[in-house]
């Protein structure tokens, strides 16, 4: 009887303890709302409009570029081009799941700045099975991609790069070690919806690279040239620049629009400190970002809980909320930067193919009865100017100088493709799928543009009848003598 009473005084008082934790958990916790309001997660999102579009891109690649990139097999030229690397064929699935990828958000920098923090505070994860695990010592050795899924569950390595519906097969080149250290969180998120966050290794400049066991470098330029947004994330205790965060900037070269710089942690200083860290983080960092312009710098503290009494709380949210709209803009751009970017790829094939082309014809007008087939074209090879290669195509095209290729870089294409193997694109033509050349210059004037046009004005991007049953034209020549 004792024991059933002190029962019924113990609940309650649990109860209230319980109650009274939550409480001062809630008064320590920082507001989140403003992060609902600038990624906009309550606005309705238009599914349909964005899978009809993401369909006619998928067919527009696959029946206009592809094909002119397996006939000059410009994946063993281009390595960071669509899911392209040297040994391997650009594969249906692997190219799907990456035009219909989200866009992915890179986090960068030294071990134990906040990177896992802030993704556990973007997404609300605190006290919840699935955050992020943190500290003040090395956490994180695994690259860990949080994306969205039905329900809360985690994927392997393994897992990742064997499913070819994902954008992650091509990581397989990297190995067993690696795939090992890669593992996937998904779970039903709203912001998930829109975007993929991976977090990485923390950069630990006393560790070899070669004692990771991995191609650490390698795999983070893989992430680098498929992100759409990267925070290099700092803290006032880490700005030393060693020599794998120098490598790592090396790396984000090219890249520095889609950079963000973020001073994490930074209410554990005073005013006065914080602008010396500020400046002693820009000193650092000057000799690594060749840009006219400084980088934006985000100052703030990136985590649930409120800032440190007496520091500048109201320039920490403003600066948090100019990093969100950041983010948001991504996000509301996506299906333009797509369409955009499968635009440029294809100019770079349409470019391949005309130096493909222009050497296949100097070969064929230098080679007589008597001449050495390898001589001949080793000399092509190794002078190309002499032969106007480059030349011409600037005079008989459209073609930026800016746009051209490395002239070494076919030296080394020529190397293991023989020039014998490949047809002129005069013959790269067929009475029922039309000629390469002029379905890929279709794509980029006209249905590209076409496409990105009917986004920005709200139109419903349908297939047309011909292109929905894949009807054929009669090929156009234009290398054809009347």
């Amino acid at each position: 009887m004792k024991v059933l009473v002190s029962l019924c005084v113990f609940v309650p008082l649990l109860a209230l303890a319980t109650a009274e934790e939550e409480a001062v958990l809630e008064s320590i916790l920082r507001d989140r709302s403003h992060i609902e309001e600038t990624l906009r997660l309550a606005a309705d999102d238009k599914a349909g409009d964005y899978a009809a579009a993401l369909q006619r891109l998928r067919k527009i690649y696959h029946s206009s570029i592809r094909p002119m990139e397996q006939a000059y097999k410009y994946n063993e030229l281009r390595q960071h081009e669509i899911s392209a690397y040297p040994g391997r064929t650009l594969g249906d699935s692997a190219t799907d799941g990456e035009i219909t990828s989200k866009p992915m958000v890179l986090f960068l920098g030294p071990w134990s700045v906040g990177k896992s923090s802030m993704i556990n505070y973007l997404l609300g994860l605190l006290d919840t099975p699935y955050q992020l695990y943190t500290g003040a010592e090395p956490t994180t050795s695994e690259f860990t991609v949080i994306m969205h899924g039905e329900k809360i569950r985690t994927v392997e390595g393994i897992v990742m790069a064997a499913d070819s519906s994902r954008s992650f097969s091509p990581l397989e080149k990297f190995g067993q070690n690696f795939l090992e250290k890669l593992v996937g969180i998904e779970m039903p998120h709203k912001l998930l919806e829109r975007v993929t966050f991976v977090d990485t290794p923390g950069i630990i400049e006393n560790r070899k690279q070669q004692e990771r066991g991995y191609p650490f470098n390698d795999v983070c330029q893989w992430f680098i040239d498929r992100a759409d947004l990267i925070f290099v994330v700092f803290d006032p205790t880490k700005l030393d620049v060693g020599l794998e965060l120098e490598m790592l900037f090396r790396q984000l070269k090219g890249r520095e629009s889609q950079i963000r710089i973020i001073l994490n942690k930074a209410d554990s200083l005073v005013t006065q400190d914080l602008m010396r860290v500020y400046g002693a983080l820009f000193w650092s960092l000057a000799p690594l970002i060749n840009v006219t312009e400084p980088p934006r710098v985000y100052v703030s503290s990136f985590w649930p809980y409120d800032y440190a009494p007496d520091t500048s709380r109201e320039l920490f949210k403003r600066e948090e909320v100019s990093l969100l709209e950041d983010l948001n803009q991504v996000i509301e751009n996506r299906l333009e930067n797509k369409i955009a970017f499968i635009r440029q790829h294809g100019i770079r094939v349409r470019i391949h193919a005309l130096l493909v082309d222009r050497y296949v014809q100097t070969f064929k007008e230098k080679m007589s009865f008597f001449s050495d087939p390898e001589l001949v074209f080793k000399e092509i090879v190794d002078d190309p100017d002499k032969f106007y290669i480059f030349k011409s195509i600037l005079a008989k095209t459209n073609v930026s100088k800016f746009d051209l290729p490395n002239r070494d870089a076919y030296r080394d294409f020529f190397g293991i493709n023989s020039v014998s193997s490949f047809k002129q694109l005069s013959a790269q033509c067929s009475y029922m799928g039309g000629c390469l050349l002029e379905k890929i210059e279709r794509a980029i004037t006209n249905e590209l543009p076409a496409l990105l046009s009917s986004i920005n004005s709200g139109k419903n991007p349908t297939l047309s009848s011909c292109e929905a049953t894949g009807c054929g034209e009669k090929p156009k020549n234009r290398y054809r003598r009347n």
